[in-house]
């Protein structure tokens, strides 16, 4: 599966190098980003990333009604740390234009998608995000090294997302300090949570970590809270409500038993 992602973002990639050579690439932003790591530590463990995500390859079309403004607002309100946006265009029906609107209320906003260059980097550093996503698995260890010192060049905290100890290993071999585990199982296309609370037990002192895909419940999020998450990745769960900020609201009070 991440091979045909890797695929669907090469015509991207060659935008972009052609742009470089021609010296029109957006200039980045010169802000004072929200920093994602102060977010999840100051309302972790359990601080909730709520994703807009209007479309995925295994569920199809999720939810194109709520725009990005309402995501913003509505899952701000609700009491969310940050905010996961997806911008993968091919597949998950994402924008880059997406990520100002969602920025709008002040929250650290995580763009995700499948970033491979540094160029892509650079690209994100022209809006206002102030974090994105790199896929362990999807880079070599250099390739993972020379994307994070991208990241620390133009002021972008990254999230380097793992499926299993060889991912993990190559995120600490890379001195990854937010590390996110992925429940996903890619070739089963199912979740457990399981490997989340094998994988927290190499936590080491100084990292922040976040866990992602199949939390469906208050309770599946509090026994990631309990195991010490500082962040849980929530966007499914959400986005396939009609009202996905309210849905928020629930969980986090059944969550915090309100």
């Amino acid at each position: 599966m991440l091979e045909k992602f890797r695929r669907a973002k090469e015509a991207e990639i060659h935008v972009l190098r052609q742009m470089a050579a021609d010296e029109t690439l957006p200039k980045p932003l010169s802000m004072q980003r929200p920093s994602l790591r102060r977010a999840l530590l100051s309302r972790g463990p359990g601080a909730v990333i709520a994703e807009y995500k209007r479309a995925s390859p295994s569920k199809g079309l999720i939810n194109a009604a709520w725009t990005p403004r309402q995501a913003a607002e509505g899952y701000a309100r609700a009491g969310a740390a940050a905010l996961s946006v997806l911008t993968e265009e091919v597949h998950f029906q994402g924008s880059l234009d997406f990520l100002p609107v969602m920025a709008e209320p002040g929250l650290p906003v995580l763009r995700k998608d499948f970033l491979l260059h540094p160029l892509q980097v650079l690209q994100t550093a022209a809006t206002p995000a102030s974090a994105l996503l790199l896929i362990a698995r999807m880079l070599t260890l250099a390739e993972l090294e020379a994307m994070l010192v991208a990241c620390r060049d133009h002021g972008l905290e990254a999230v380097v997302e793992v499926f299993d100890t060889t991912d993990l290993a190559k995120a600490k071999a890379a001195a990854a300090s937010i590390i996110q585990v992925n429940n996903r199982d890619l070739d089963k296309l199912t979740t457990g949570l399981r490997i989340s609370e094998e994988l927290i037990e190499h936590r080491a002192s100084g990292e922040v970590w976040i866990s992602a895909s199949g939390m469906h419940s208050a309770e599946d999020m509090r026994r990631m809270q309990g195991v010490g998450y500082d962040g849980l990745l929530i966007g499914t769960r959400l986005m396939q409500e009609t009202d996905p900020g309210i849905a928020l609201t629930k969980l986090l009070e059944e969550m915090n038993g309100a």
